[in-house]
């Protein structure tokens, strides 16, 4: 009964986070924290981020998974 419950759970969660990179594709960066800008290293003036582009935005795994998925399904 403990596993028929666990693998529920994991399903219920898979499912839930595939709703979510569905609905919201898109997610804070991580080294701007959703800033889009970052201190230059000598801190005297702030530069875009390099890792999103100045966007504050990064495409969350799953969806990045998802859309690897598709492309070559479709034999891309």
């Amino acid at each position: 009964m403990t596993a028929l419950t666990a693998t529920a759970t994991a399903a219920l969660i898979a499912l839930a986070y595939y709703v979510e990179c569905a609905v919201f594709p898109w997610g804070k960066c991580r080294k701007c924290q959703g800033n889009g800008k970052k201190m230059s290293p000598a801190g005297r003036h702030w530069r875009d981020c390099r890792r999103c582009k100045g966007t504050g935005r990064r495409m969350r795994v799953g969806r990045r998974v998802w859309r690897y998925l598709r492309r070559h399904a479709a034999g891309r």
